[in-house]
């Protein structure tokens, strides 16, 4: 139930993305729910080779590298979709940090949702 529960939410934060950043537009909730299960796996499958292979350019950033990942992974969902679109990469950058400040808070009400369970 949580992982449902959290995936809704994504779902949603990523039409908050959408209505709130010119750069980014998703079709409807059904691209939304189906975007947000893309973003999960890209970020489970995925993100974890690109951090490996790319810790030197990381540690001489001092992280800042890792802002350019989340949009490379934000970008590649898009282009593997129909109703999700992204510009440019200026925009899945933008689009991927609001996203991903979506995510933290509601990982956060998730855990507190769920937490008397």
């Amino acid at each position: 139930m949580k992982l449902i529960a959290r995936w809704m939410l994504l779902a949603a934060a990523l039409l908050l993305v959408s209505y709130v950043y010119t750069g980014v537009t998703v079709s409807s909730f059904g691209a939304a729910l189906v975007a947000a299960l893309v973003l999960g796996l890209l970020n489970t499958l995925v993100r974890p080779l690109l951090v490996l292979l790319t810790l030197p350019v990381t540690l001489i950033t001092v992280g800042l590298f890792l802002f350019v990942i989340n949009a490379l992974m934000f970008w590649s969902a898009a282009s593997l979709l129909d109703g999700f679109t992204v510009t440019g990469f200026g925009a899945a950058l933008i689009g991927s940090l609001i996203y991903s400040a979506c995510g933290v808070i509601i990982d956060l009400a998730v855990e507190r949702l769920f937490s008397a369970d």
